[in-house]
Protein backbone atom coordinates (compact mmCIF):
# COMPACT_ATOMS: atom_id res chain seq x y z
CA UNK A 1 0.00 0.00 0.00
CA UNK A 2 1.60 3.27 -0.60
CA UNK A 3 1.85 6.00 1.63
CA UNK A 4 1.33 9.82 1.80
CA UNK A 5 1.61 12.48 4.12
CA UNK A 6 -0.86 15.66 3.41
CA UNK A 7 0.44 18.79 5.56
CA UNK A 8 -2.64 21.07 5.89
CA UNK A 9 -6.12 20.17 6.21
CA UNK A 10 -7.45 23.41 4.78
CA UNK A 11 -10.03 22.35 1.29
CA UNK A 12 -6.58 21.34 -0.68
CA UNK A 13 -5.28 19.27 1.72
CA UNK A 14 -8.36 17.38 2.91
CA UNK A 15 -9.75 16.84 -0.79
CA UNK A 16 -6.66 15.42 -1.47
CA UNK A 17 -6.27 13.35 2.04
CA UNK A 18 -10.14 12.37 0.65
CA UNK A 19 -9.62 11.24 -3.21
CA UNK A 20 -6.05 8.99 -2.30
CA UNK A 21 -7.88 7.18 1.09
CA UNK A 22 -10.68 6.13 -1.23
CA UNK A 23 -8.48 4.89 -3.51
CA UNK A 24 -6.03 2.37 -1.28
CA UNK A 25 -3.72 4.98 0.01
CA UNK A 26 -2.20 4.74 3.83
CA UNK A 27 -2.63 8.94 4.38
CA UNK A 28 -1.63 10.54 7.01
CA UNK A 29 -3.28 14.08 6.89
CA UNK A 30 -1.65 16.94 9.62
CA UNK A 31 -3.20 20.28 10.82
CA UNK A 32 -1.88 22.35 13.62
CA UNK A 33 -5.15 24.21 14.61
CA UNK A 34 -8.38 22.03 13.49
CA UNK A 35 -10.07 21.77 9.43
CA UNK A 36 -12.16 24.48 9.08
CA UNK A 37 -10.30 26.95 12.11
CA UNK A 38 -10.93 30.50 11.30
CA UNK A 39 -7.60 30.96 10.22
CA UNK A 40 -7.21 29.24 7.11
CA UNK A 41 -8.00 30.97 3.54
CA UNK A 42 -10.66 27.79 3.58
CA UNK A 43 -12.33 28.97 6.26
CA UNK A 44 -14.56 32.11 5.12
CA UNK A 45 -18.15 31.04 5.11
CA UNK A 46 -18.76 30.61 1.78
CA UNK A 47 -17.11 30.87 -1.82
CA UNK A 48 -18.02 31.24 -5.13
CA UNK A 49 -18.02 28.41 -8.14
CA UNK A 50 -17.62 29.78 -11.69
CA UNK A 51 -16.04 28.67 -15.00
CA UNK A 52 -15.50 32.48 -16.43
CA UNK A 53 -12.05 32.67 -16.64
CA UNK A 54 -10.81 35.26 -19.04
CA UNK A 55 -8.52 33.51 -22.06
CA UNK A 56 -7.77 31.05 -20.29
CA UNK A 57 -9.03 27.62 -20.52
CA UNK A 58 -7.91 25.08 -18.46
CA UNK A 59 -9.12 26.83 -15.08
CA UNK A 60 -12.34 26.58 -16.69
CA UNK A 61 -12.85 22.91 -17.66
CA UNK A 62 -11.26 22.25 -14.12
CA UNK A 63 -13.98 24.12 -12.92
CA UNK A 64 -16.47 22.65 -14.74
CA UNK A 65 -15.41 19.33 -13.25
CA UNK A 66 -15.46 20.36 -9.74
CA UNK A 67 -18.93 21.32 -10.03
CA UNK A 68 -19.91 17.87 -9.62
CA UNK A 69 -17.41 16.68 -7.50
CA UNK A 70 -19.05 19.04 -5.30
CA UNK A 71 -22.65 17.83 -6.18
CA UNK A 72 -21.01 14.29 -5.16
CA UNK A 73 -19.79 15.59 -2.28
CA UNK A 74 -23.27 16.69 -0.73
CA UNK A 75 -24.69 13.72 -1.99
CA UNK A 76 -22.36 11.38 0.41
CA UNK A 77 -22.04 13.73 2.86
CA UNK A 78 -26.22 14.37 3.26
CA UNK A 79 -26.08 17.97 3.19
CA UNK A 80 -26.18 20.76 0.49
CA UNK A 81 -22.70 21.95 0.00
CA UNK A 82 -22.75 23.70 -2.88
CA UNK A 83 -25.78 26.39 -4.16
CA UNK A 84 -26.21 26.23 -7.58
CA UNK A 85 -28.04 29.68 -7.87
CA UNK A 86 -26.05 30.69 -10.92
CA UNK A 87 -24.13 34.16 -11.48
CA UNK A 88 -23.70 37.28 -13.28
CA UNK A 89 -20.72 39.30 -13.83
CA UNK A 90 -21.33 42.85 -14.01
CA UNK A 91 -19.46 44.26 -17.41
CA UNK A 92 -18.78 47.88 -17.75
CA UNK A 93 -16.80 47.03 -20.66
CA UNK A 94 -17.70 45.70 -24.61
CA UNK A 95 -14.68 44.01 -25.16
CA UNK A 96 -13.41 43.55 -21.59
CA UNK A 97 -12.30 40.38 -19.70
CA UNK A 98 -16.25 39.35 -19.58
CA UNK A 99 -16.43 39.11 -23.37
CA UNK A 100 -13.06 36.70 -23.70
CA UNK A 101 -14.76 34.74 -20.97
CA UNK A 102 -18.02 34.02 -22.87
CA UNK A 103 -15.83 33.30 -26.39
CA UNK A 104 -13.91 30.35 -24.15
CA UNK A 105 -17.47 29.32 -22.12
CA UNK A 106 -18.72 28.48 -25.85
CA UNK A 107 -15.78 26.56 -27.17
CA UNK A 108 -16.32 24.52 -24.21
CA UNK A 109 -19.62 24.37 -24.80
CA UNK A 110 -20.04 25.62 -20.76
CA UNK A 111 -24.09 27.25 -20.21
CA UNK A 112 -24.17 30.81 -20.55
CA UNK A 113 -25.93 33.62 -21.63
CA UNK A 114 -25.02 37.67 -22.91
CA UNK A 115 -27.80 39.52 -21.10
CA UNK A 116 -28.40 43.50 -21.63
CA UNK A 117 -28.20 45.14 -18.44
CA UNK A 118 -32.06 45.95 -18.04
CA UNK A 119 -32.54 42.45 -17.54
CA UNK A 120 -30.95 42.37 -14.31
CA UNK A 121 -33.83 43.39 -12.30
CA UNK A 122 -35.21 39.70 -12.74
CA UNK A 123 -32.19 38.55 -10.76
CA UNK A 124 -32.61 40.95 -7.69
CA UNK A 125 -35.01 42.53 -5.62
CA UNK A 126 -33.32 45.74 -6.70
CA UNK A 127 -30.38 46.42 -9.44
CA UNK A 128 -29.04 49.21 -11.10
CA UNK A 129 -27.91 48.56 -14.24
CA UNK A 130 -26.57 51.91 -15.33
CA UNK A 131 -22.91 51.87 -16.84
CA UNK A 132 -23.00 48.51 -17.63
CA UNK A 133 -22.18 47.15 -21.05
CA UNK A 134 -23.71 43.76 -20.88
CA UNK A 135 -24.04 40.97 -18.61
CA UNK A 136 -23.30 37.68 -18.25
CA UNK A 137 -25.26 35.14 -17.10
CA UNK A 138 -23.72 31.84 -15.81
CA UNK A 139 -26.65 29.44 -14.74
CA UNK A 140 -24.31 26.70 -13.07
CA UNK A 141 -22.34 28.83 -11.33
CA UNK A 142 -23.12 29.19 -7.39
CA UNK A 143 -22.05 29.33 -3.55
CA UNK A 144 -20.11 27.05 -2.01
CA UNK A 145 -20.57 26.65 1.58
CA UNK A 146 -16.83 26.73 1.94
CA UNK A 147 -16.25 26.52 6.09
CA UNK A 148 -18.91 23.83 6.51
CA UNK A 149 -17.18 21.70 3.23
CA UNK A 150 -13.59 22.28 4.48
CA UNK A 151 -15.06 20.23 7.42
CA UNK A 152 -16.96 17.75 6.31
CA UNK A 153 -14.17 17.12 3.55
CA UNK A 154 -11.73 16.34 5.85
CA UNK A 155 -14.43 14.00 8.00
CA UNK A 156 -14.74 12.42 4.84
CA UNK A 157 -11.30 11.10 4.66
CA UNK A 158 -11.18 9.92 8.17
CA UNK A 159 -13.53 7.89 7.62
CA UNK A 160 -12.57 6.37 4.54
CA UNK A 161 -8.94 5.71 6.50
CA UNK A 162 -6.75 8.86 7.13
CA UNK A 163 -5.63 9.91 10.05
CA UNK A 164 -5.59 13.14 11.00
CA UNK A 165 -2.57 14.28 13.36
CA UNK A 166 -2.98 17.71 15.04
CA UNK A 167 0.56 19.26 15.82
CA UNK A 168 2.57 21.72 13.52
CA UNK A 169 4.49 20.03 10.93
CA UNK A 170 8.05 21.40 9.18
CA UNK A 171 10.44 19.99 7.00
CA UNK A 172 12.74 17.18 8.00
CA UNK A 173 14.63 16.65 4.74
CA UNK A 174 11.77 14.10 2.71
CA UNK A 175 9.76 13.31 6.48
CA UNK A 176 7.66 15.39 7.93
CA UNK A 177 8.39 16.60 11.90
CA UNK A 178 5.35 17.39 13.79
CA UNK A 179 5.88 18.52 16.79
CA UNK A 180 9.32 16.71 17.38
CA UNK A 181 8.20 13.51 16.09
CA UNK A 182 9.59 12.30 12.70
CA UNK A 183 7.10 11.18 9.89
CA UNK A 184 7.72 9.25 6.71
CA UNK A 185 5.82 8.00 3.51
CA UNK A 186 6.25 7.39 0.34
CA UNK A 187 5.01 11.05 -0.81
CA UNK A 188 5.25 14.05 1.17
CA UNK A 189 2.74 16.92 -0.19
CA UNK A 190 2.99 20.41 1.41
CA UNK A 191 -0.69 21.99 1.30
CA UNK A 192 -0.05 24.81 4.22
CA UNK A 193 -1.55 27.25 2.56
CA UNK A 194 -0.52 30.60 3.86
CA UNK A 195 1.96 28.58 6.10
CA UNK A 196 3.71 27.53 2.83
CA UNK A 197 6.03 30.57 2.75
CA UNK A 198 7.40 30.11 6.15
CA UNK A 199 8.80 26.67 5.57
CA UNK A 200 9.80 26.83 1.78
CA UNK A 201 11.11 29.71 -1.06
CA UNK A 202 8.25 30.18 -3.03
CA UNK A 203 6.56 33.25 -4.99
CA UNK A 204 3.99 33.80 -2.51
CA UNK A 205 2.72 36.56 -0.59
CA UNK A 206 0.26 36.44 1.80
CA UNK A 207 -2.24 39.52 1.91
CA UNK A 208 -5.12 40.58 4.24
CA UNK A 209 -8.73 40.20 3.03
CA UNK A 210 -11.65 41.12 4.42
CA UNK A 211 -15.33 39.66 4.04
CA UNK A 212 -18.15 41.62 4.71
CA UNK A 213 -21.73 40.41 5.36
CA UNK A 214 -24.30 42.61 5.37
CA UNK A 215 -28.38 42.39 6.93
CA UNK A 216 -30.77 42.53 4.30
CA UNK A 217 -34.72 41.02 3.62
CA UNK A 218 -35.58 37.39 3.10
CA UNK A 219 -35.75 38.07 -0.64
CA UNK A 220 -31.98 38.77 -0.57
CA UNK A 221 -31.61 35.18 0.21
CA UNK A 222 -29.50 32.05 -1.41
CA UNK A 223 -30.34 30.04 -3.12
CA UNK A 224 -33.03 32.52 -4.73
CA UNK A 225 -31.04 35.49 -5.33
CA UNK A 226 -27.69 34.67 -7.97
CA UNK A 227 -24.18 35.43 -7.00
CA UNK A 228 -22.83 38.75 -8.65
CA UNK A 229 -19.18 40.18 -10.11
CA UNK A 230 -18.22 43.18 -11.24
CA UNK A 231 -14.57 42.41 -12.44
CA UNK A 232 -13.82 45.76 -13.07
CA UNK A 233 -14.55 46.97 -10.15
CA UNK A 234 -13.01 43.96 -7.88
CA UNK A 235 -16.22 43.47 -6.39
CA UNK A 236 -17.94 40.21 -5.84
CA UNK A 237 -21.01 38.76 -3.39
CA UNK A 238 -24.21 37.20 -2.95
CA UNK A 239 -27.53 36.77 -0.97
CA UNK A 240 -27.62 35.83 2.23
CA UNK A 241 -26.61 32.15 3.27
CA UNK A 242 -27.39 30.15 6.69
CA UNK A 243 -28.08 33.44 7.95
CA UNK A 244 -25.51 35.66 7.93
CA UNK A 245 -26.41 37.95 5.82
CA UNK A 246 -25.47 38.90 1.95
CA UNK A 247 -21.96 39.30 1.06
CA UNK A 248 -20.22 42.35 -0.44
CA UNK A 249 -16.80 42.77 -0.91
CA UNK A 250 -13.24 44.28 -2.28
CA UNK A 251 -11.53 41.50 -4.22
CA UNK A 252 -8.74 43.55 -4.76
CA UNK A 253 -5.63 42.61 -3.44
CA UNK A 254 -4.81 43.85 0.57
CA UNK A 255 -2.21 44.32 2.10
CA UNK A 256 0.19 41.92 3.53
CA UNK A 257 -0.60 39.85 6.52
CA UNK A 258 0.83 36.88 8.85
CA UNK A 259 -1.84 34.39 8.64
CA UNK A 260 -1.10 33.28 12.49
CA UNK A 261 -0.94 36.50 14.20
CA UNK A 262 -2.08 39.22 11.56
CA UNK A 263 -5.00 41.18 13.50
CA UNK A 264 -8.39 39.73 12.85
CA UNK A 265 -10.44 43.42 12.69
CA UNK A 266 -11.48 44.89 9.30
CA UNK A 267 -10.66 48.30 8.11
CA UNK A 268 -13.09 50.91 7.81
CA UNK A 269 -12.05 51.12 4.20
CA UNK A 270 -13.50 48.01 3.28
CA UNK A 271 -16.64 48.97 4.90
CA UNK A 272 -16.98 52.29 2.94
CA UNK A 273 -15.94 50.72 -0.14
CA UNK A 274 -18.70 47.95 0.08
CA UNK A 275 -21.34 50.37 1.06
CA UNK A 276 -20.33 52.58 -1.94
CA UNK A 277 -20.69 49.97 -4.63
CA UNK A 278 -24.28 48.63 -2.32
CA UNK A 279 -25.48 52.32 -3.14
CA UNK A 280 -24.82 52.30 -6.82
CA UNK A 281 -25.77 48.49 -7.88
CA UNK A 282 -28.84 48.07 -5.27
CA UNK A 283 -29.81 51.17 -3.70
CA UNK A 284 -32.40 49.60 -1.63
CA UNK A 285 -29.40 48.39 0.45
CA UNK A 286 -27.86 51.92 0.51
CA UNK A 287 -28.01 51.82 4.68
CA UNK A 288 -28.08 48.37 5.36
CA UNK A 289 -25.90 47.61 8.58
CA UNK A 290 -23.37 45.34 8.82
CA UNK A 291 -23.97 42.05 10.46
CA UNK A 292 -21.25 39.52 10.41
CA UNK A 293 -17.21 40.34 8.88
CA UNK A 294 -14.45 38.05 9.10
CA UNK A 295 -10.49 38.27 7.91
CA UNK A 296 -9.54 35.99 5.42
CA UNK A 297 -6.24 35.67 3.54
CA UNK A 298 -4.79 35.32 -0.21
CA UNK A 299 -1.93 33.23 -0.91
CA UNK A 300 -0.73 35.28 -3.77
CA UNK A 301 1.82 33.95 -6.92
CA UNK A 302 2.71 37.01 -9.00
CA UNK A 303 0.95 35.76 -12.00
CA UNK A 304 -2.23 34.06 -9.88
CA UNK A 305 -1.06 30.59 -11.41
CA UNK A 306 -0.93 27.91 -8.37
CA UNK A 307 2.29 26.15 -7.27
CA UNK A 308 2.03 22.04 -8.22
CA UNK A 309 6.09 21.29 -7.53
CA UNK A 310 8.41 18.89 -6.74
CA UNK A 311 11.17 20.45 -4.87
CA UNK A 312 12.81 16.65 -3.91
CA UNK A 313 12.44 13.28 -4.65
CA UNK A 314 8.64 12.83 -3.18
CA UNK A 315 8.25 16.07 -1.97
CA UNK A 316 5.60 18.17 -3.34
CA UNK A 317 4.14 21.71 -3.02
CA UNK A 318 0.85 22.27 -3.32
CA UNK A 319 -0.48 26.04 -2.84
CA UNK A 320 -0.21 29.50 -4.04
CA UNK A 321 -3.91 29.21 -4.63
CA UNK A 322 -4.29 32.91 -5.48
CA UNK A 323 -8.05 33.51 -4.09
CA UNK A 324 -9.24 30.92 -7.08
CA UNK A 325 -8.64 27.67 -6.11
CA UNK A 326 -11.39 26.81 -3.60
CA UNK A 327 -14.15 25.36 -6.00
CA UNK A 328 -11.37 23.70 -8.03
CA UNK A 329 -10.62 21.32 -5.38
CA UNK A 330 -12.60 17.90 -6.43
CA UNK A 331 -10.89 18.04 -9.67
CA UNK A 332 -7.98 19.69 -8.41
CA UNK A 333 -7.25 16.76 -5.72
CA UNK A 334 -7.92 14.17 -8.45
CA UNK A 335 -5.57 16.20 -10.63
CA UNK A 336 -3.24 16.06 -7.85
CA UNK A 337 -3.91 12.11 -7.58
CA UNK A 338 -2.80 11.37 -10.82
CA UNK A 339 0.29 13.44 -10.84
CA UNK A 340 1.35 11.31 -7.12
CA UNK A 341 0.46 8.25 -9.01
CA UNK A 342 2.69 8.95 -12.09
CA UNK A 343 -0.35 9.44 -14.43
CA UNK A 344 1.17 12.46 -15.85
CA UNK A 345 3.25 15.48 -15.17
CA UNK A 346 1.73 19.08 -13.60
CA UNK A 347 1.79 21.70 -16.16
CA UNK A 348 4.53 23.56 -16.99
CA UNK A 349 2.39 26.82 -15.38
CA UNK A 350 2.60 25.48 -12.10
CA UNK A 351 6.30 25.07 -11.45
CA UNK A 352 9.05 27.57 -9.48
CA UNK A 353 9.99 29.44 -12.29
CA UNK A 354 10.21 33.21 -12.85
CA UNK A 355 6.73 34.39 -12.38
CA UNK A 356 5.44 37.96 -14.13
CA UNK A 357 2.09 39.66 -13.17
CA UNK A 358 -0.41 39.60 -15.70
CA UNK A 359 -3.22 41.35 -15.00
CA UNK A 360 -5.71 39.87 -17.00
CA UNK A 361 -5.09 36.06 -14.83
CA UNK A 362 -4.56 38.39 -11.20
CA UNK A 363 -7.57 39.99 -11.34
CA UNK A 364 -9.96 37.35 -12.65
CA UNK A 365 -8.47 34.52 -10.56
CA UNK A 366 -9.06 36.49 -7.65
CA UNK A 367 -12.45 36.78 -7.41
CA UNK A 368 -13.05 34.44 -4.44
CA UNK A 369 -14.22 31.23 -4.93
Amino acid sequence: MKSVIVVGAGIWGSSLALRLADTGWRVTLVEQHTPGHVRQASAGETRLLRCAHGTDDWYPKLAWRAREGWRRLGERAGEELYHEAGMLWLAQRAEGWEHASARVLGELDIPHEVLDPAEGRRFFPDFAGDGLAFLLWEPHAGVIRARRATQVTARLAVQSGARLVRGRAVPYGEAVSVDGEVLRADRVVWACGAWLPELFPVPVTVTKQDTLHFRVPAAWSTPGMPAWVDYDASMYGHGDVDGVGMKATCDAEGRPYEPETGSRQIDQDSVDLARAYLARRFPSLRDASLLFTQVCQYALTPDAEWVVHEVSPGVWLLGGDSGHGFKHAPALAEYVAGILEGDHAPEPRFGLHERKPSRGLRTSGRTSA
